[in-house]
């Protein structure tokens, strides 16, 4: 497939793709790099016999280089460089060395956590930590042991060292890559000592991304670069309308190769839109371009039931202010009686309720998937974040066993929970089985903002009693919002831990309340909703930590000050807090026209403190100047990447608290493309600092990917209350926002 020219109608010149041209360019004329598909390297190199296969998650070159197979998807978040550093340091190699690949589907690569391979909830690292610690030291232990056996001796008088095992008594040294062969016949160690604290080498340290290089040249393969030889391309064209169904296949227009009808089938149905229901077509041509236009031409009829037109943003937020106060709610966490004691009276009583809207993934990449499928088996090309879930929807759809199925993951362009989804795979494989050729079947920027799983929205009312000395005596904290879990399992009718994300003892809140009533109440809106980075955290960071604001306000009280006195019993808390306010000089001056807020939250083991400066520099909007930014993770183990995760989220969640919101308008959203759905430029963007606390070895390994989104929402709301005295308490700040020039 290498060197294949394709012609795509975004040809720089005949039989040269765009990415080519690019990659020729960067390279100053020396070199071509061509594209390469995930997957085809290792099965080459394999065929040819020249690396050889330690264990499930290592491969060793005859030039010593170290593949590593990683079981999560790369989508930016540097995750092949984590778990590489995890497997390099107990196999004691030279970091130069290792390279990293995406591993095949198979449960061999499931994230322990999940016991699936998925990649989400900032579990690659939470989840493979001991499993890749232990691979590495295990492959080590069995280099050492062909060396000993060579040598004839005893292992015990061998020690390995940057990719050598070193005889203690010659001081003669053999390279893994000549014991390779020897070693991968050595009987498995049962329990090999992993590197201790105080000598790890890799672990800990800020080691160069493995996959910059090819995303710098150009030759990273994205699932959108995916060619297979004689594949034709597809565009998908939904229903405008949530909850429609097409009313007969299309006639095919001149150009195209096929119009495929396409089903909703079993796991992929959400909200309205139900299995066996033809909700799109696909339109199929010989080149994007012709497809997407053909797609938009075509006269396509829709049968859209009465209660889409039911489907509106008032309805839905109506629905929920009445459901809030009349409801039947889920209890989450009961400590005491909340209600009598916030009807006991003493203190001061406040009450809020908080409103956010539905959002947007909006991934860089769109949805995009490549089938072939021969008598062989289905070969599929993703940028999927759920491997295992993608064999067995194609082996649904296509009758094929799953060893029959082969999923070859590729680079993703941004994931951010999108594309843990089935709903692009299921269209693609459908449409490869209809028309009997390989297909790249993708999703126009309109279909992606259109048809999203979307982050809920919610409203959440918290009523607090809180006492001249920051004693807070009651708290009850009422979340309205549709369930995630709800919609994929209508039976399940237990407690969404995802909806009460960080609202609850068990989810990460450490604040001392009093008597505490944490309830959920399950929207029953149509509306097919997904899992958004840092899921339920978001929704309820951002009503948490206002009100922490509004109790410290409604006392005259310092709200960093009060938030010391409430986590008197964390002392991790405490220190992540004390840590962003020092690095913020809290309390000290700031700079004419500017105030700042402090915000704290508890995600995926993770305690992340902000505080944002801001100012208003003109009516309608809000400039963010700087952000500082704690974190405690437990065991960092590359702090580069953790510092880039937190600028990430930080900006991911500016973008969304200032602009960010999908409404819908008889069935249909509001958002078509990013001219309506503004995200933060680079002339917006903040300086931000980021202080990671010290190695905490007493607590789980935290999660970091998503844990920098959720406070810095309410930080900002907090900062522009000291500003303007005006409470911020519906998201975004700035409803109906275009997208201005760069």
């Amino acid at each position: 497939m290498a060197n294949e020219a394709v012609d795509e109608g975004e040809a720089a010149t005949p039989g040269v793709t765009r990415r080519q041209f690019l990659v020729t360019a960067s390279a100053a004329g020396a070199f071509l790099l061509t594209f390469s598909i995930e997957g085809m390297t290792r099965a080459a190199r394999a065929a040819g016999g020249a690396a050889t296969t330690i264990n499930t998650w290592i491969q060793l070159g005859t030039d010593d280089s170290i593949t590593m197979l990683i079981g999560s998807s790369e989508m930016g978040q540097g995750v092949m460089t984590g778990l590489a550093q995890l497997l390099a340091e107990d196999l004691m190699v030279d970091w130069k060395r290792v390279k990293a690949e995406a591993a095949p589907a198979g449960s061999a690569y499931a994230n322990p956590l999940f016991r699936t391979q998925l990649t989400g909830g900032s579990a690659s690292i939470r989840g493979y930590y001991q499993a890749l610690r232990l691979a590495g030291a295990t492959a080590r232990d069995m280099f050492i042991a062909a060396a000993a056996q060579t040598w004839g001796i005893s292992p015990g008088l061998c020690r390995a060292s940057n990719g050598t095992v070193i005889n203690t008594l010659t001081s003669a040294a053999l390279r893994y890559g000549e014991l390779a062969p020897l070693a991968a016949t050595m009987p498995v160690p049962s329990a090999p000592a992993l590197v201790p604290d105080n000598a790890l080498r890799i672990i800990g340290k800020s080691m160069p991304r493995v996959d910059i290089p090819s995303k710098t040249d150009g030759s990273a393969t994205y699932g959108i670069d995916v060619r297979v030889p004689g594949m034709v391309y597809a565009v998908v064209k939904h229903c405008p309308s949530l909850g429609g169904r097409l009313v007969g296949t299309p006639a095919k227009p001149a150009g195209a190769i096929a119009v495929v009808p396409l089903t909703v089938l079993a796991g992929t149905d959400r909200g309205s839109e139900q299995t066996g229901m033809v909700n799109a077509v696909a339109v199929v041509a010989d080149n994007t371009w012709k497809a997407m236009k053909l797609a938009n031409q075509l006269n396509a009829s829709w049968s859209i039931p009465t209660s889409s037109q039911s489907i509106t943003t008032s309805a839905l937020f109506s629905q929920a202010d009445a459901l809030i106060a009349n409801g039947t709610p889920r209890v989450a966490e009961t400590i005491g009686d909340a209600n009598t004691a916030i009807g006991n009276g003493g203190g001061t009583l406040v009450e809020a309720t908080y409103r956010l809207p539905y959002l947007a993934h909006a991934t860089m990449e769109v949805l995009n998937c490549t089938v072939s499928i021969t008598a062989g088996g289905c070969e599929i090309w993703a940028p999927t974040q759920g491997q295992l879930a993608t064999v067995a929807t194609a082996a649904a759809i296509t009758g094929l066993s799953p060893d029959r199925i082969t999923v070859h993951t590729t680079m993703l362009g941004g994931g951010l929970g999108r594309k843990i989804e089935q709903d692009f795979i299921s269209q693609a494989v459908q449409v490869a089985k209809a028309i009997g050729k390989p297909v790249k079947l993708m999703w126009p920027r309109e279909e992606d903002f259109t048809r999203d799983q979307f982050r809920p929205m919610a409203v959440v009312r918290v009523r607090a009693r809180v006492g001249g000395d920051g004693t807070v005596s009651a708290w009850a904290y009422r979340n309205c919002s549709p369930s995630i879990t709800q919609q994929r399992r209508p039976t399940f009718t237990a407690v969404d831990s995802q909806a009460i994300d960080g609202a609850t003892t068990p989810t990460g809140l450490t604040y001392e309340l009093g008597a505490r009533l944490v309830e959920h109440v399950v929207h029953p809106s149509p509306v097919p909703v997904g899992y958004w980075r840092s899921v339920g955290h978001s929704i309820n960071t951002f009503a948490i930590e206002s009100m922490i604001d509004e109790l410290a306000a409604a006392i005259r009280m310092d709200p960093y000050l009060l938030r010391r006195q409430l986590l008197r019993s964390d002392p991790r808390g405490l220190a992540v807090l004390d840590q962003a306010a020092s690095l913020a000089g809290w309390g000290g001056a700031v700079p004419s026209g500017r105030a700042r807020g402090i915000a704290l939250a508890w995600a995926f083991n993770s305690v992340v403190a902000e505080v944002a400066e801001i100012s208003i520099p003109t009516a309608g909007q809000i400039r963010v100047h700087r952000v500082w930014c704690a974190v405690d993770c437990g065991r960092p183990v590359n702090p580069d990447q953790i510092t880039a995760q937190m600028q990430g989220g930080i900006v991911h969640g500016i973008s969304a608290a200032l602009w960010g919101q999908i409404n819908f308008t008889a069935g249909k959203a509001g958002v078509r493309n990013f001219d309506a759905y503004p995200m933060v430029k680079l002339r917006q963007m903040p300086d931000i600092t980021v202080q990671i606390m010290p190695p905490n070895p007493s607590v789980p390994i935290g999660g970091i990917g998503e844990p920098g989104v959720p406070p810095i929402a309410p930080a900002i709301a907090n900062a522009y209350f000291t500003l303007t005295g005006q409470r911020v308490r519906t998201l975004p700040f700035f409803p109906g926002a275009r997208m201005g020039g760069l």
